[in-house]
């Protein structure tokens, strides 16, 4: 025969305790009020761990200090390392940082000392986080000071003049869940303390790419992205997604999108790179129903459709990341799911095993490529042999989605 369950005594009390509630409420707000705070005021927060890395969507490395990194975590901060990845610290705890989502970071090549941060992550999850701007810093993470751009609400890349570390560009996707005018690619050419917009869309379509060449900077190639996210849909794609070219340092751009080769329906988000080693050479990622990695062998002019493979494209909205090799013309590498590489100028790729899923930032040496950082959901690793092995993500930047108590 089926019986009712028995009631604990600890349910019991539960309800006991419910009904009192607004009494127990009342007395413990009161006594609450009469603590002296002597009592505690030798008491301080420590992080008890877990030590599991989380999110990030943006690293950077010094060339001529080989053992220093640099990665923003989604919810966590800026964080630095000075022994290749073994020991990082949080640099952006004690400061002026307003917000705790990077977006991007930038080191100058000219002055490994200065390093810019834009806030705010452009891989727009459900949960994604805003940023307030830019941050620089001129002692290699000491000190920091906020630049402005904190209507821009969410960073996707910082480029640096490379032997100006006064100019510098932001590409700002804008805010997520609405319309604003803080949009598009800025540039400073007096080290971020006033910001011209030279590039601009519409209120709902931002800028999520930069590609710079570093013999000609005044080339550049820029990714535009019309999204945005309610908290129940988002939405990919749209007439403000374009790819651009400037070949002035972004006085005029020219709208390349519709160039022959490249997709001509609907377009999502766009990933460029352009490879120091042949200007000419571009690669392009595209989402859209016909697309996939292509590649330019004249400066934009026109495509080649190379390889359409889904695992590379898929997600296009929290992916669409590719990157040149710094001294192999043939070489290119997606981040998806995976980490993938291409020897034979982005037809076919192999996969390269990294500590976490989910790839989302890539910074090789200019000197030596087989040396590099790369971000994912599991924060940032450092490899000194081109990926076949890496640093540990024992960090405490993970995020929690869930928090529950039980009644004890």
């Amino acid at each position: 025969m089926n019986r009712p369950p028995k009631m604990s005594r600890s349910v019991l009390l539960t309800c006991a305790t419910l009904l009192l509630l607004p009494l127990v409420t009342d007395i413990s707000l009161a006594s609450a009020q009469e603590v002296d705070p002597d009592l505690y005021s030798m008491l301080s927060w420590r992080s008890i761990g877990p030590f599991r890395g989380g999110r990030s969507t943006a690293v950077a490395g010094v060339p001529d200090r080989t053992d220093e990194y640099w990665f923003g975590a989604t919810g966590g901060g800026v964080w630095k390392t000075t022994d290749g990845g073994e020991n990082w610290e949080c640099v952006s705890d004690e400061s002026v940082f307003g917000t705790a989502s990077v977006g991007a970071i930038a080191v100058s090549l000219s002055d490994p000392d200065v390093v810019y941060v834009g806030m705010g992550e452009t891989q727009i999850r459900g949960n994604t986080a805003h940023g307030d701007g830019v941050y620089k810093s001129i002692d290699s993470g000491e000190t920091w000071t906020h630049l402005g751009l904190a209507e821009t609400s969410t960073i996707a890349r910082i480029r640096i003049h490379p032997e100006n570390p006064d100019l510098v560009y932001v590409a700002a996707l804008g805010h997520i869940y609405g319309p604003n005018e803080e949009r598009g690619v800025f540039r400073s050419s007096d080290g971020g303390a006033t910001w011209e917009k030279i590039l601009f869309v519409s209120d709902r379509a931002g800028a999520v790419d930069l590609s710079m060449d570093p013999n000609d900077p005044g080339t550049i190639y820029a990714a535009t992205w019309e999204a945005g996210r309610t908290p129940y849909s988002l939405n990919s794609g749209g007439p403000g997604s374009k790819l651009f070219k400037t070949t002035n340092g972004g006085d005029n751009w020219t709208d390349i999108t519709r160039n022959p080769g490249l997709p001509q329906g609907l377009i999502g988000k766009i990933g460029v790179a352009l490879s120091p080693v042949d200007p000419d050479r571009v690669w392009a990622i595209v989402e859209a129903e016909d697309g996939g990695i292509f590649r330019s062998d004249d400066a934009g002019a026109t495509w080649t459709m190379l390889n359409e493979d889904r695992r590379f494209r898929q997600r296009a909205w929290y992916y669409t990341r590719i990157y040149a090799d710094t001294q192999d013309p043939e070489t290119v590498y997606v981040l998806n799911t995976g980490f993938y590489k291409s020897t034979d100028g982005g037809e076919r790729y192999t996969t390269i095993g990294v500590p976490h899923g989910d790839n989302h930032d890539l910074w090789l040496n200019p000197d030596d490529p087989q040396t590099m950082i790369n971000s994912n959901d599991g924060s940032a690793n450092v490899s000194f042999d081109g990926g076949q092995s890496w640093s540990e993500q024992d960090l405490a930047t993970a995020q929690f989605y869930h928090v529950i108590t039980d009644n004890h």
